[in-house]
């Protein structure tokens, strides 16, 4: 079984799986009604059912019991112990094995890195795995090597104690100096691989501060405030500022990276085992540094 631990309730149980994976509502609703999903150890039988927060909400995965192989993938390690790391993650990598990525993730080089030393706590195809970060979004996450830190962190992050701060280039300016966008996501109507603001979405924050402008984009600082599925690329696209080169929602390629310049910069969260308030910071990787550095030469206001 795969778990998903529930940050937010209030949403139906089809349409938590529905947001929290890659399958569509339909073939949810046939996995509910086969009983391969459970909410806290017990069968579901009711797609309709409202995930509270704290759930444990585990399906049967698709690729639940394959061997997931270790491979030698390198990692740029910024914090390492016995019971956690935390990673700079490079763009182009997947966090969890899933349909269309059966290996080449941060998952398979966890398990080269770490072996059996990682938390299994939401099954082994998203081993150590506590929250994620898109394929092409670069930075900061955290691993759990234990079932007890795993636990704490996640429930850190029910509570909303985990700070995320993240890094980005838009295409064209925001209007205000600094904001929050308060607008619900759930999955796009017409394309189910985007998400979109939707009346009948989750609940969704995000802050915002203008740290540079140029002739035809901006430097922005975002915090999240919730943890939606492309949370920061539906926003800004929403405000019609979409974040720059990302063409899942209508970035401009015009600055040459290979995916959105989004960028997970800053993290910080308490020790689950010591308590002690950890602080972690990562520089943007060189094709967004490269980026930013011509629009500071060429395009500055």
């Amino acid at each position: 079984m795969t778990s998903l631990y529930c940050t937010e309730g209030g949403a139906r149980l089809d349409v938590f799986l529905t947001d929290e994976t890659e399958f569509t509502r339909s073939h949810i609703k046939k996995l509910i009604e086969s009983g391969r999903v459970t909410v806290c150890g017990v069968t579901a039988d009711k797609a309709g059912r409202i995930v509270k927060t704290g759930d444990e909400v585990a399906f049967e995965d698709e690729i639940e019991g394959a061997e997931i192989a270790a491979q030698d993938i390198p990692l740029d390690t910024v914090y390492d112990d016995e019971y956690i790391a935390v990673i700079d993650k490079q763009r182009g990598l997947v966090v969890h094995p899933g349909a269309g990525n059966r290996s080449g993730t941060l998952v398979n080089a966890l398990k080269f890195k770490y072996g059996d030393r990682l938390s299994c706590a939401f099954g082994a195809v998203r081993a150590g795995i506590v929250h994620r970060l898109d394929k092409d979004t670069t930075g900061l996450i955290v691993i759990a090597k234990t079932d007890g830190a795993h636990a704490r962190l996640a429930e850190q992050f029910a509570a909303r104690t985990v700070k995320k701060f993240y890094r980005a280039i838009l295409d064209g300016n925001l209007k205000d100096e600094r904001g929050i966008i308060d607008a619900p996501i759930g999955r796009d109507r017409k394309n189910r691989l985007k998400m979109a603001v939707v009346p009948d979405g989750r609940h969704a924050v995000t802050e915002y501060e203008v740290l540079e402008r140029f002739k035809r984009n901006c430097y922005v600082e975002f915090e999240l405030l919730t943890g939606r599925t492309h949370q920061i690329r539906v926003h800004a696209a929403h405000l019609g500022r979409p974040v720059s080169c990302d063409a899942l929602y209508g970035g401009s390629d015009r600055l040459g990276a290979v995916g959105q310049l989004l960028h997970s910069r800053h993290l910080e969260f308490d020790h689950p085992i010591t308590g002690e308030r950890l602080e972690f910071t990562a520089d943007e990787p060189s094709d967004f540094a490269a980026a930013l550095a011509f629009l500071r030469e060429k395009e500055r206001l």
